[in-house]
């Protein structure tokens, strides 16, 4: 399978070399050192246990056109970073090309071939111009969900902490020989790639920690354990689980795991960072719309009041645009 892979960061290498290892025709689309450091040698992975591996024929372009069309476009960028690749993405485009959205949040496709009395609406918060959705047709895409938490520690270097699972899905529910493919790919390069009959549920589950863990761990500079266990932000996690719950299921959402046992797989995975507070600690953007502000959005379209999610928002919305202004970022510093 020709795949290219539109973002050569942690996990777009993880998913990019282990399918190169397995035989694919993998392309990178990267820039800079990225760049440079894949073209020159490939791509390398430090796994779990420790174990080095090659990818040597991993290639990397930065020109999205010399690439060329493909069967499957994995974008793995940052929800805010997506409209950045319009419209050269569509140098990557055939007749039959899946785009498969690897990516925190809540998608702009979100209501795209969902039944029911939102079918068709936009999520302003994430495509607020609507340019990502007239970029690329609905038909192109399959959901995807990332479990897996990577790093990159080098240019053209990713250690895996832990997990090796990419849920997909059709958009309408269908089992499609395109994702079955795509899943059997996957399989082959030694990931789980189940497929999902309701691919939104299971994205909720994700997103469920996302809007929580992400925003708090940005304003307090704790990890995950920290925050699971020192009792008062665990019950603000819960209290924001618990509005975002009632908005999920007035769209028709299944949870089909208990808040508890969410909280408990968060805890579970230790002193791990967030990506948005690893980003604070660069001076990055964060992905506040797609994990906190598109639930917010969905709150008021279906009535839903979410004061607690509203107040994280809020301050975490004004940290950004404070190291926005400032062109800064914030690290806590050892005494």
């Amino acid at each position: 399978m020709k795949i290219a892979v539109v973002g050569a960061g942690a996990i777009g290498g993880y998913l990019g070399a282990k399918l190169a290892l397995a035989g694919e025709d993998v392309t990178f689309i990267a820039r800079n050192r990225n760049l440079a450091a894949i073209a020159a040698d490939g791509f390398r992975l430090i796994l779990e246990d420790g174990s080095e591996a090659h990818a040597t024929t991993a290639k990397a372009v930065q020109r999205m056109a010399d690439a060329g069309p493909q069967d499957a476009v994995l974008l793995t960028v940052k929800a805010h970073q997506v409209a950045d690749v319009l419209p050269e993405l569509r140098d990557l485009f055939g007749p039959s090309t899946m785009v498969v959205t690897m990516i925190n949040g809540l998608p702009w496709w979100y209501f795209h071939r969902l039944a029911g009395p939102y079918e068709g609406r936009r999520l302003d918060s994430v495509d607020p111009d609507g340019r990502i959705a007239a970029h690329i047709e609905p038909e192109r895409i399959v959901g995807s969900i990332v479990y897996p938490a990577t790093e990159l520690v080098a240019p053209g270097l990713v250690r895996v902490i832990e997990g090796n699972r990419f849920s997909l899905g059709e958009l309408d529910g269908s089992r499609s020989e395109r994702v079955e493919a795509l899943s059997q790919a996957l399989m082959r390069a030694g990931f789980k790639a189940p497929i999902a009959r309701d691919i939104r549920s299971e994205l909720w589950v994700k997103l469920w920690g996302n809007l929580s863990f992400n925003p708090l761990s940005a304003l307090t500079h704790a990890t995950l354990e920290d925050i699971c266990r020192f009792p008062p932000t665990r019950a603000l996690v819960a209290a924001m689980m618990t509005e975002a719950q009632a908005v999920g299921e007035k769209l028709g959402v299944r949870f089909k795991v208990s808040l508890d046992q969410r909280i408990a797989g968060a805890e579970a995975v230790g002193a791990h960072k967030t990506s948005m507070l690893v980003d604070v600690e660069q001076g990055r953007a964060l992905e506040l719309e797609a994990l906190v502000g598109s639930v917010v959005e969905l709150g008021r379209i279906t009535g839903t009041p979410t004061p607690t999610i509203d107040a994280i928002y809020a301050t975490t919305k004004l940290l950004a645009h404070t190291l926005h202004a400032q062109r800064g970022k914030l690290v806590v510093a050892t005494a």
